[in-house]
This record gives C-alpha cells, sequence and structure tokens, in this order.
C-alpha cells in the first residue's frame, strides 16, 4: 500500500468550528491543534483505507484461510517445532 497523502503537500488554512470551551483549555494547555488533527485525520484515514483492504481482499482471505484449514501451510512437513 502506499503513502496516504503527501506529506509535502503545502498547508492551507482552513476555518473550523468547535466547542469554545474545549478550544479555550486546549489553548492554555499549549496543544497544537493543527497538529493534533493532521494526527487523529492520519490515523482515522489509515483506518479507513484498512477497512477497504479487508473489504475488497475479503473472498482472497477467506479462501486463503479454507486452503490452509485443509491442506495445511507449505513446509508443515518439513518444520521441526
Amino acid at each position: 500500500m502506499g503513502a496516504l497523502y503527501r506529506k509535502d503537500a503545502q498547508k492551507k488554512p482552513t476555518n473550523l468550528s468547535i466547542n469554545s470551551d474545549l478550544l479555550a483549555k486546549s489553548r492554555k494547555m499549549k496543544i497544537n491543534l493543527s497538529a493534533l488533527l493532521e494526527a487523529a485525520l492520519t490515523e482515522k484515514l489509515a483506518q479507513a483505507e484498512n477497512e477497504r483492504w479487508h473489504a475488497r481482499n475479503k473472498l482472497a482471505i477467506v479462501a486463503y484461510n479454507n486452503m490452509v484449514e485443509e491442506q495445511g501451510c507449505f513446509g508443515d512437513s518439513t518444520r521441526d517445532f
């Protein structure tokens, strides 16, 4: 799987609406909102891509698991453990 996004892409100013108390407390704690949002979006994007990959490959995974259950894994006859 390739990169989730281009890390060298330029930053773009964006307007967001956020709970004013949450914003005030975050600023008081000196939390970098831009960095936090980018990290959260990266995690969410990775999760979504993972779910998409599993959905696209579900049949192949089931088929492989069935084959292993019926025939065993390659090399089962030669391993010592």
